[in-house]
């Protein structure tokens, strides 16, 4: 039961982790992207990956 959980709270993390990606796609995309946007997704990302390895 235990490890079901962590695998459902692992495949919500990995979920986020790709809508941030997606995002951070999106914004590098634009004509002219927000350095500053991009940053924080790439710390959000980054947070996420973390705490999927201690998963």
């Amino acid at each position: 039961m235990a490890s079901s959980a962590a695998s459902s709270h692992v495949n919500a993390l990995e979920n986020k982790h790709a809508g941030l990606e997606a995002k951070l796609r999106e914004e590098m995309a634009r004509p002219a992207p927000d350095t500053a946007t991009i940053q924080i997704l790439k710390k959000k990302k980054l947070r996420l990956k973390e705490e999927i390895e201690r998963a």
